[in-house]
C-alpha cells in the first residue's frame, strides 16, 4: 500500500469517527436539554455548531506547536538574551517568551496585541528592517517553509524559503543563535500550505551558520515526544515531523552592528 493511499485511508478514517463522535454529541445535548435545572438560571442551552467538541479520553493538542515552542522558549530561558527578536512565529510563544526576556515580534501581518516585555511591528521575511549582523538572539518558528506560497497573502515564489532564510543569516550576528523549526521528512512541497524539507536540505539553507542542536518532534507520539540529539535519518524518514534546529553564527559576540529592535 503506497504512503499516499495510506494516508488517505486514515484520513478517511478520522473523518467518519469525526462524523460518528459529533452524532453522539448530538444525543447528549438533546438528552441535556431535556434535563430538569435549567429553569431560572439564566443559561439557556446553546448548541455550539461547529464549535462543539466530541468527548477525548485524553487533552489532545497540537504536538508541532507545543513541542517546538517549548523548545524554543527553553533555549532562550538558558541564554538570557537582553532582548530577542522573533519572525512571525506562534503569538503564544512570544506572549510566554516576553514573561521573562523583553520580545520584539515582526511579522508580514503584524498582530493588535499589548503586553509588557512585548513590541509588535511589521516586517517582510524576504527584506527584514535590521542591519546586517545585528540581532543576537533570533528566532522563525514553523514559518519558512510557508514563504512564497501564498497561503498568507504573499507574492509566490518557489525560491522564498531560500530568500527567507538569507536574511535570517544576514542579520544574526557573529556569536547569536537563531532558532528555526520547520516539518521535516519526505522532502516535498505541499501546495498552498507548506514545504516539508529533509534534514540536509534545512541545513544546506544557512550554509554560513554552524548546527549547535537538533530536536524531532516525530509523527507517532508512541516514538516519543521532542527528542534531542534525533538522528536525521529517523527525521528524513517522518512523513510530517517538526525538526528544531537551533544554529549559531561563527564568530565572536559583539564583532558587528547593534541590536535589532522594532
Amino acid at each position: 500500500m503506497s504512503g499516499l493511499f495510506r494516508n488517505l485511508v486514515g484520513r478517511l478514517g478520522c473523518l467518519l469517527a469525526r462524523c460518528r463522535a459529533r452524532a453522539a454529541v448530538a444525543r447528549q445535548f438533546a438528552a441535556f436539554c431535556a434535563m430538569p435545572g435549567h429553569a431560572g438560571r439564566g443559561l439557556p442551552p446553546h448548541w455550539a455548531g461547529a464549535r462543539v467538541r466530541t468527548g477525548e479520553s485524553e487533552q489532545g493538542f497540537d504536538r508541532h506547536y507545543v513541542l517546538h515552542t517549548g523548545w524554543a522558549a527553553r533555549h532562550v530561558a538558558r541564554l538570557a538574551p537582553a532582548r530577542h527578536v522573533d519572525i512571525a512565529s506562534s503569538l503564544y510563544f512570544v506572549a510566554q517568551v516576553s514573561a521573562f526576556v523583553p520580545v520584539a515580534f515582526h511579522d508580514f501581518r503584524p498582530p493588535d496585541l499589548a503586553l509588557p516585555g512585548l513590541e509588535c511591528g511589521r516586517a517582510d521575511l524576504g527584506a527584514l528592517p535590521f542591519p546586517d549582523a545585528s540581532v543576537p538572539s533570533l528566532s522563525c518558528l514553523h514559518v519558512i517553509e510557508h514563504v512564497g506560497l501564498g497561503r498568507y497573502g504573499d507574492a509566490l515564489d518557489p525560491g522564498g524559503d531560500l530568500r527567507a532564510a538569507a536574511e535570517l543569516a544576514r542579520v544574526l550576528a557573529p556569536g547569536g543563535t537563531l532558532l528555526v523549526a520547520v516539518p521535516v521528512g519526505r522532502a516535498r512541497v505541499e501546495f498552498n500550505l507548506h514545504r516539508v524539507y529533509s534534514c540536509a536540505q534545512v541545513v544546506a539553507l544557512f550554509p554560513g551558520l554552524a548546527l549547535a542542536q537538533f530536536a524531532l518532534v516525530p509523527d507517532d507520539p508512541r516514538d516519543g515526544g521532542l527528542l534531542p540529539g534525533a538522528s536525521f535519518a529517523l527525521a528524513d524518514a517522518q512523513e510530517y515531523g517538526c525538526g528544531c534546529f537551533c544554529f549559531v553564527k561563527p564568530g565572536e559576540p559583539g564583532n558587528a552592528g547593534g541590536e535589532g529592535g522594532s
